[in-house]
């Protein structure tokens, strides 16, 4: 998948099912940047089994309980489950993360909501890589791809129409 595909059919839909406050060009960029940071746009099985998906987290366990039960996301995320007909419960988001591309992006987005500081601009770098880092909580963060993954996002969103 490219990153203009990704952005027009996964990125715009999930973020319809969101608020209009979490669709901003920052969590854009931020959204695609963690996709490349990921997966590089490739889906893949985690190390140890599980879902996978263009935002694979360190913990998809872990973070799908995290949305589901944060006093911040939980009623974000019960709709998009309802939105995806995918039952609100642990397992079942699971399940649908591997073939659902727009119920893994809004989760993503919901993901990056939790954390109280502001989205980073689209040209704070560093200040993305932060809150990725705290946000993801990735066992292998590869630190050395950020600016370059960041720089590919900024660039594809950019020059999107």
């Amino acid at each position: 998948m490219t990153l203009d595909s990704l952005r027009r059919l996964v990125l715009e839909p999930a973020l319809s099912l969101l608020p209009d406050e979490m669709n901003s060009p920052e969590a854009q960029l931020m959204l695609l940047a963690i996709a490349l940071q990921e997966s590089d746009l490739d889906k893949r099985p985690l190390a140890e089994g599980g879902p996978h998906s263009y935002w694979q987290s360190g913990s998809p366990d872990e973070m799908v309980h995290f949305v589901l039960r944060c006093p911040v996301t939980r009623d974000l995320a019960v709709a998009v489950c309802d939105a995806r007909q995918v039952p609100p419960v642990d397992e079942r988001v699971r399940a649908a993360l591997e073939h659902d591309d727009v119920l893994a992006a809004a989760f993503a987005r919901l993901l990056l909501w939790t954390d109280p500081a502001r989205l980073p601009a689209i040209d704070e770098v560093d200040a993305a890589h932060d809150l990725y880092m705290r946000t993801w909580r990735t066992p292998d963060p590869r630190p050395e791809l950020w600016c370059e993954h960041h720089a590919r996002a900024l660039k594809s969103w950019l020059s999107a129409p």
